[in-house]
């Protein structure tokens, strides 16, 4: 039913039965991992602007990069799960490391051809790779330690998966943008046929980088103890999932689609906010010097999760959720309607308001599952595939105008207002899996 491997779970709540010592040097690992897929993530955000010169795309085209992207968290999910209870837990980090290794050494071959065809196959294969990394390192962290401060657990790790999408677009800006015609000229500069060769090819050294660093991690994980898997605690789990159904818990059922509509929001404002603050009416600048924005947005959203980690152990995680869709909301909507830098510094704010609430989501929609966690979780993965639909986006911004097309993002706000208010209450709460011992 669901994509997430029992083992993946199974090991968490391991690593939870043993020393506070072993499980908490495995969580500062798996924060690389949080760290790294963040970082590869965002990088998109100044890739996209790149691509759309080269290949001169519209911005239907230029967001469909970014739904391949997401789509691969769809059709990853349960074949990443499978992997996972057949070769284990740590193996399985490996192979997602290596996966992308492989996907950012296949953009080496897509910028040198160029080929916007074999872009899209390599960041699919990319987006696989975190994918399965994903589907094991979040539902282990939600349930290690104590179930209340779960979501102040998860915000405080995924607050290293900001740091990550702080630094790529700098990182960003600076070897592909900064080394390019197109990333370096004011907005609708029309590129020569040699020129848009010579800015595709501006991509090879960062992936080179980035492929490096991640089979250097894969070495790293692999020789790393972590925690073994009981096998009996999964074929127990199994028989005892059988007696409930994941559909009678409203907080996931309506915990999914907030995942999925949460994801349209932020993708769409990480991919757009380029072109949007290089517009003449909004901060007239280049898209390298955008890119150096895009910083700050993401730069909020760190901030946001340490400070809403520290919140959440005094204040309870739907509350602060529902004060933080509000606000991004508000924002959204002065994005909207303003010009210049008001508007821009509007854009940049929703980062902070953002910040919490997709593992504050993912927490609240995980919660009460008991022997049925590892499903909901898998679920609520699956919905990160939300981020392929930002081409809706980029289809409004074509028919109405790139500023207009933020009124689809302001919805997606009301809809993560509802679930903190209602959709997020438990029902039907189960007991939580008794944590096991960690094999030796």
């Amino acid at each position: 039913m669901a994509p997430t491997s029992h083992a993946a779970t199974t090991g968490a709540t391991a690593a939870g039965g043993g020393d506070g010592k072993s499980y908490r040097s495995a969580l500062t690992l798996l924060a690389s991992l949080f760290f790294m897929w963040g970082f590869i993530t965002v990088i998109n955000n100044t890739l996209l602007p790149h691509l759309r010169s080269v290949f001169d795309l519209d911005y239907t085209q230029t967001t469909l990069i970014e739904s391949v992207w997401f789509i691969a968290y769809f059709f990853a999910s349960i074949p990443s799960a499978k992997l996972i209870e057949r070769i284990g837990y740590q193996k399985s980090l490996v192979t997602g490391l290596l996966v992308m290794a492989a996907g950012a050494l296949g953009m080496v071959l897509a910028a040198s051809i160029p080929s916007y065809g074999v872009t899209l196959v390599m960041l699919f294969v990319i987006a696989s790779g975190i994918t399965l990394l994903q589907v094991a390192a979040n539902p282990y962290v939600a349930v290690v330690g104590p179930p209340e401060t779960a979501s102040s657990r998860l915000n405080l790790v995924q607050a290293l998966n900001s740091l990550g999408t702080m630094l790529a677009p700098s990182f960003g800006a600076y070897l592909i943008l900064g080394r390019s015609v197109g990333g370096t000229a004011k907005a609708d500069t029309v590129l020569t046929p040699a020129q848009r060769l010579a800015d595709a090819q501006s991509v090879i050294l960062p992936y080179v980088l980035v492929a490096i660093v991640l089979v250097v991690l894969a070495v790293v994980i692999a020789r790393f103890p972590l925690p073994a898997m009981g096998s009996s605690t999964s074929r127990a789990a199994k028989a005892d999932r059988k007696n409930h159904s994941l559909w009678k818990h409203r907080n996931l059922v309506f915990g999914i689609p907030a995942i999925f509509i949460y994801l349209i929001a932020e993708i769409g404002v990480a991919n757009l906010f380029v072109n949007f603050v290089s517009q003449p009416n909004i901060a007239n600048l280049t898209h390298e010097q955008a890119g150096n924005y895009l910083t700050f947005l993401w730069g909020g959203m760190m901030v946001g999760r340490f400070v809403g980690s520290a919140i959440m152990q005094k204040v309870r995680a739907e509350t602060l959720l529902a004060v933080f869709a509000v606000g991004a909301f508000v924002v959204m909507l002065v994005s909207v309607f303003t010009t210049g830098h008001v508007a821009m510094w509007a854009l940049i704010s929703v980062g902070l308001f953002h910040s919490i609430m997709f593992p504050t989501i993912f927490t609240l929609g995980i919660k009460g599952l008991g022997p049925l966690t590892e499903e909901g979780s898998g679920l609520l993965i699956m919905a990160i595939a939300g981020g392929a639909l930002v081409v809706v986006q980029g289809k409004l911004a074509d028919l109405y105008g790139l500023q207009t097309s933020f009124l689809l993002t302001a919805a997606c706000e009301l809809y993560i207002l509802f679930y903190a208010l209602w959709g997020s209450k438990a029902t039907h709460a189960l007991p939580d899996q008794q944590p096991v011992e960690a094999a030796e």
